[in-house]
């Protein structure tokens, strides 16, 4: 058995820990995440605003109903230097051949993309606060939103990964990954649903795309305040479906 191959556990936790400490300095070395957050907190608070005047009720669910559409622009903005990045500028042979495993890697860089969606949502913290200073919000509402938009998160910066594993160009690497994510989005909408459904009723294909495929409906499970174990069980799956499928990628690489 190879040196790489008996790795402990520590040492494993180490070398991730290494990896996602440098993708996140890379982040914040330059603008990028800088400009990431403020564009995200600005855009996010202002429709939430706006939706709370119109409707007046002291609850988040107005927030929470925008994350996949602004996910689905932002995060793949986040992922799409990740790996093509480390391809245009050929330095993932140098990252593959250090004494880490890919397993290594590609946990570094998903959990830096994690804490960069953490800090997006921190910024949501200040409509938490308002909320408690006009009345008594629902805190399991508020939590069990939270919890679908991380899982949301989690499966769009996974998908992200991969796709940017594929391509040595940010650019193909993010219109890839907005193009699925908004796929994602859009087959748990009703009216998608209803379109494709009759275009072949016997299929039924869009409800099954809605049922087996599409994140909403366990990402909305969340939001109305069921955890259900299914959807759980959806995002964790899928996130680890897209980190999978981008570990055969490197290993294709090493190769």
């Amino acid at each position: 058995m190879s040196a790489k191959a008996s790795l402990s556990f520590g040492e494993l936790i180490r070398g991730t820990r290494n990896v996602a400490a440098r993708e996140l300095g890379a982040y914040f070395d330059s603008p990028i995440a800088y400009v990431y957050v403020i564009a995200f907190a600005v855009l996010a608070n202002a429709i939430f605003m706006n939706d709370f005047f119109l409707a007046g009720r002291v609850e988040m669910r107005g927030y929470f109903d925008r994350m996949p559409l602004l996910f689905a622009v932002f995060l793949p903005a986040v992922t799409m230097r990740l790996w093509a990045e480390e391809r245009k500028q050929r330095t993932i042979e140098l990252l593959l051949t250090l004494p880490i495993l890919p397993l290594q890697a590609i946990l570094g860089k998903y959990l830096a993309s994690i804490g960069l969606l953490t800090l997006f949502l921190l910024t949501s913290l200040p409509i938490v606060i308002m909320l408690a200073t006009l009345g008594t919000p629902d805190y399991g509402l508020i939590v069990s939103g939270y919890m679908g938009v991380m899982g949301l998160g989690a499966v769009f910066l996974a998908l992200g990964m991969f796709l940017s594993s594929l391509s040595g160009d940010q650019i193909i690497a993010f219109v890839t990954t907005t193009v699925l994510s908004f796929v994602l989005v859009l087959t748990g909408d009703d009216r998608v649903v209803a379109v494709v459904d009759g275009l072949a009723p016997a299929l039924a294909a869009g409800t099954f795309l809605r049922e087996s495929i599409s994140v909403m409906p366990h990402f909305e499970a969340f939001v109305a305040g069921t955890v259900e174990l299914s959807a759980l069980v959806y995002f964790a799956g899928m996130s680890a479906v897209f980190l999978w499928l981008n570990s055969i990628v490197l290993e294709r690489n090493r190769g």
